[in-house]
Order: C-alpha cells, then sequence, then structure tokens
C-alpha cells in the first residue's frame, strides 16, 4: 500500500512534469493569460463626442462657405484698369446739387398739380368751412385722415358742414364736378374749402395747423360751443326720412302704386334739419 501511496505521486509528479495539462493546450483556459488581458483597458467609442465634433466641424464648413457667397455679393469687385488714358474724367454731380435739382422737379411737379386747383370754387359755400370725408373704415389710412381732420376742425371749435360721401353719393358726384374729370385719381379724401375756396387734403390742413397759419384761416367763421353734440343724429348728420320712415317708398293713392321717396338719398337719410341747417 505504501508503494501504491508513492507510486501514485510519483506518477503525479511525472504527470506534472513530462505531460502538458489542458490549460497548457487551450490557452482560452488559463488563468495567467485572462488575468493579464483582464487588465488591459480596452478603447470605447463615444459617440456623443463624435456625433458633436461631426456637427460642429460641418456647421463650420456651411458658415464659411455661406459667409464667403455673401462677401462675394456685397463687397465691390476691383475696378478694371483704363486702357485709354487721354479719356476724360466725368464731371462729378455734388450732394447739394441733386438737392437742387429734386427740389426743382418737385416744385414743378406742385405747382402743374396746384395750378389746375386754384381756380377751384365751391359756390354758395362763401361764409362756411366745408369738409367732404368718408366715415367707412375699408381704407386704414384714409379713415385715419378723415377723422385727424375733423378732429383739427373740432379743436378750433369751427362750425363744419361735413359731407359724408359714404352716407349720401351726392356728395361725390357734387366734389367730382367742383374739381373736374382730369383730377379724379390726384384727389383722395378728405377735401377741405373755406370760404368757398379749394385747400386741399389732409396734408395740407396738418401743415397749416403745425406751422400757426390754421387759426388765423379760420378766424370770422361761425363758432360752436365746447363739446356740444347733436341730440337728434348724434353728430353723424343723417337722420331717417320722416315722410318714408327711411323705406324709400310711398304709396300713391291716386295711382295705387309705389313710388320713390324723392326727399332722402339712396339710403332712405336726410341731413340733419338741427345741426346741418
Amino acid at each position: 500500500m505504501a508503494s501504491f501511496g508513492n507510486n501514485t505521486v510519483k506518477n503525479k509528479n511525472s504527470v506534472s512534469s513530462s505531460s502538458p495539462t489542458t490549460s497548457s493546450k487551450f490557452s482560452f483556459l488559463n488563468r495567467s493569460l485572462t488575468t493579464v488581458y483582464a487588465n488591459i483597458e480596452k478603447p470605447s467609442l463615444d459617440r456623443a463626442d463624435s456625433m458633436k465634433k461631426l456637427s460642429v466641424d460641418s456647421a463650420k464648413s456651411i458658415r464659411g462657405k455661406v459667409v464667403k457667397n455673401l462677401c462675394n455679393l456685397f463687397e465691390p469687385k476691383p475696378a478694371e484698369p483704363v486702357l485709354n488714358s487721354k479719356l476724360k474724367p466725368a464731371k462729378s454731380i455734388d450732394s447739394s446739387d441733386e438737392e437742387l435739382l429734386l427740389n426743382k422737379l418737385k416744385s414743378t411737379k406742385l405747382q402743374s398739380n396746384l395750378e389746375s386747383f386754384d381756380q377751384v370754387k365751391l359756390p354758395g359755400t362763401e361764409d362756411r368751412l366745408v369738409l367732404y370725408f368718408t366715415s367707412l373704415r375699408g381704407i386704414r389710412r384714409t379713415y385715419e385722415d378723415c377723422y385727424a381732420v375733423r378732429m383739427i376742425f373740432r379743436g378750433f371749435r369751427v362750425w363744419v358742414d361735413e359731407r359724408d360721401i359714404s352716407m349720401d353719393a351726392a356728395y361725390r358726384k357734387e366734389l367730382m364736378s367742383v374739381l373736374g374729370e382730369k383730377n379724379k385719381r390726384i384727389v383722395t379724401l378728405p377735401q377741405v374749402f373755406i370760404r368757398g375756396k379749394y385747400f386741399g387734403g389732409a396734408d395740407k390742413i396738418k401743415y397749416l395747423c403745425e406751422v400757426g397759419e390754421l387759426g388765423k384761416i379760420l378766424e370770422g367763421l361761425p363758432r360752436t360751443k365746447p363739446g356740444f353734440v347733436c341730440e337728434s343724429c348724434g353728430d353723424v348728420r343723417f337722420v331717417p326720412c320722416g315722410n318714408c320712415s327711411g323705406s324709400r317708398k310711398l304709396f300713391d293713392e291716386d295711382e295705387g302704386l309705389m313710388k320713390r321717396c324723392l326727399e332722402c338719398n339712396e339710403n332712405g337719410l336726410i341731413r340733419c334739419p338741427n345741426c346741418c341747417s
């Protein structure tokens, strides 16, 4: 038994010294190698950083191209060399000369437009101020000009004969007949007549008010009480027709037919008898 035990010990030693082990045959089972490779850090791919770098680089490249294109568009091109040295330099116009030319052109245009209106007069209105305007808000600029001129005259407390074209089409025909067919495209609302003389539109009235000349022009015209509001029409200057009650139709008993009322306009309205008489 002792010999058997010795033999077994010898066999183990012999096996360990002479025959290769399973770990030596299969390297992946060798713990020494695994411990060596485990300590080595594997390279890691940081995708977020790489994407940021790519996006920043691409953005820089795109911005660079856009800036170059803009520079090419807005930077002045280099002047080409003049081959013929005998050419005379062109005369340069100073800024002051350009302003004088523009002012002359403007003055000639204004004079041509004003000359056509110098002899324009509204008969039967020598003792009042007449304002043609519109109360509709279809065109914002026109409505604002009409409103501004009305407020200017109310500030001077002058009685104004307000003729609303949107409420009565007869006023539009009257204005066109006074100003003439040639000036249809030039004329815009509002239009002002003082003592029967044509004064112009909103720009002229605003300018006269700012300069301080409008108060002198309006001297002697009838005045109104401060804060006066007509109780009949509420400053609309129109009321429904009392003859047809605004229906524009009347029944003729003799003929047994409906007829058009001749006292009101196309809207069945008449001028307010209290504030417009």
